[in-house]
């Protein structure tokens, strides 16, 4: 059995979301246990499994590499910008 990752878009929500893991054979079963154990109650208007072992994450050592060369760059902060006082609703 492979480790699956199950993520589920809801019925309000615009994007899917991680919804924790499940032991199935194939793509199909996945998604039948996915519906069954994170579904039980009409939550969800779409399911993607993902095999476990194809997910890279970054490792987080790598953290300052990775982000930080954004804090460098001020003109990405709206703090960078003056709003004129007539500005309301910004």
């Amino acid at each position: 059995m492979k480790l699956y990752e199950v993520f589920i878009r809801s019925k309000a929500g615009l994007h899917h979301k991680h919804a924790g893991s499940l032991h199935a054979s194939d793509p199909q079963m996945a998604i039948q246990n996915a519906r069954d154990v994170y579904c039980r109650r009409n939550e969800g208007v779409s399911i993607w499994v993902v095999e476990s072992e194809h997910i890279t994450a970054s490792n987080p050592e790598d953290q300052e590499a990775l982000f930080d060369p954004a804090e460098d760059k001020i003109y990405r902060h709206p703090t960078f910008y003056d709003v004129p006082d007539g500005v309301k609703h910004l």
